[in-house]
């Protein structure tokens, strides 16, 4: 129960590291930049190569953890974000904050080694629902990091750098005396060149077509999903006229509901459905949220359709546990790895799907004025996952 623990609060490191920093950015950026339009660029190009460095970095830290263990990777990464950070928080030099953050992406990309911990230590039964706290553990630090960004860089621009620091080397130490590792040395793989290049673990699982296809529906809902980041505070303020405060009211009570779903409700609905039929109602839920958030016409509405959306929080646990099912024990981290990776890639993606979207039926020259259709968007590439999903549930599904 500890080491569960333990992989749920370095989930919630990692989210919280991302967004613990994002309430100061701009002002850390203008110590360096003066010019207004120079910041906004560099804020983009900031969390743009977290994203980046997820992608390359995730199955490097996956396929190590399949060679060495998950425990020291693990312990390794969480040090290095915490001396990361309070380098970042000291940095002299933009150049120097930049290389701060390609080193919190790498190290973020822990990621991929918790989930391959949380798929070791789990049995069938348990892990669709492991793998929904490690996505409740996501949801909760994104929500927690602008607040105790927001709070404590009132004091300081490097506090909310320092206090993540704090956190990680806490949870440094805490794993050092009491994480027993999971993967024993008789099931660990030989380390390979190779297995450094995302490109090429991805092109790997080609050559396993259940496992291709399944990881389309992954990137697909990642995709999709990205919507909420990109859309969400433009599309609100543009048709419902919100303020800030009211977006960022919508936007926690987005996190809590999703949080509540998977760290409460998706362990009764993947028991009662099982792991296909739960994939298979999270896809729907995106669905229909998605074409009904591009559609509704009043502000309140938008709260119930949240309501559905939450429903979405059990489709990636179950797909990931599919997955998880289909791979050899000493595959997991890379397996974990490469999902990351396509995670990331959706992430890079998404913006400007979405962002073209808005300001193609915003603008006063566009087709039409319609500011949901980025969500519409969203819904189609949902329900193309759906058809995917439905093709493999009734043809070529052979889980055994």
């Amino acid at each position: 129960m500890r080491s569960i623990g333990f992989i749920l609060f370095t989930i919630f490191l990692d989210a919280t590291g991302m967004c613990l920093i994002i309430p100061v950015l701009p002002d850390v950026l203008r110590r360096f930049i003066h010019d207004p339009t120079l910041v906004s660029l560099n804020f983009g190009y900031f969390i743009g190569i977290y994203a980046v460095m997820q992608f390359f970095a995730s199955p490097i830290l996956g396929a190590l953890s399949d060679c060495y263990g998950r425990k020291l990777i693990l312990l390794i990464s969480l040090l290095g974000a915490a001396l990361d950070y309070i380098f970042m928080a000291f940095a002299p030099a933009l150049g120097l904050l930049y290389v701060g953050r390609v080193i919190s992406g790498f190290t973020g990309a822990s990621m991929a080694v918790a989930y391959s911990y949380m798929a070791d230590v789990s049995d069938e039964k348990t892990r669709p629902m492991n793998f929904s706290l490690i996505s409740a553990a996501w949801g909760v630090g994104f929500i927690i990091g602008p607040l105790i960004g927001g709070t404590v860089g009132s004091y300081g621009l490097m506090f909310p750098f320092l206090v993540s620091a704090a956190m990680n080397f806490v949870n440094f130490m805490f794993g050092l005396f009491v994480l027993p590792e999971s993967l024993p040395k008789e099931r660990r793989r030989t380390l390979a060149i190779k297995q450094f290049n995302p490109l090429i673990l991805i092109a790997r699982s080609f050559k396993r077509p259940l496992i291709f296809k399944l990881m389309i529906i992954y990137f697909l809902l990642f995709l999709a999903a990205n919507v909420h980041m990109v859309n969400w505070t433009l599309y609100t303020q543009t048709k419902f006229n919100w303020t800030a405060k009211e977006v960022g009211f919508s936007l926690t009570f987005v996190g809590l509901m999703i949080a509540f779903v998977q760290g409460f409700l998706s362990k009764t609905i993947i028991l009662r459905l099982g792991e296909k039929n739960s994939l298979t109602l999270g896809i729907l839920a995106y669905c229909f949220s998605f074409f009904l958030f591009g559609l509704a016409p009043k502000s309140w509405m938008m709260y119930p359709i949240i309501a559905l959306f939450s429903l979405s929080g059990i489709a990636i646990p179950a797909l990931q546990s599919l997955l998880s099912r289909l791979i050899a024990s000493n595959e997991q981290g890379e397996l974990q790895g490469i999902l990351v990776s396509f995670a990331s890639i959706a992430a890079i993606i998404a913006p400007i799907i979405f962002s073209f979207l808005f300001i193609l039926f915003t603008e006063p020259d566009g087709p039409a004025l319609f500011p949901g259709a980025a969500y519409e968007g969203a819904a189609a590439i949902c329900l193309i996952a759906l058809i995917f999903w439905w093709r493999i549930f009734f043809k070529d599904f052979k889980l055994k």
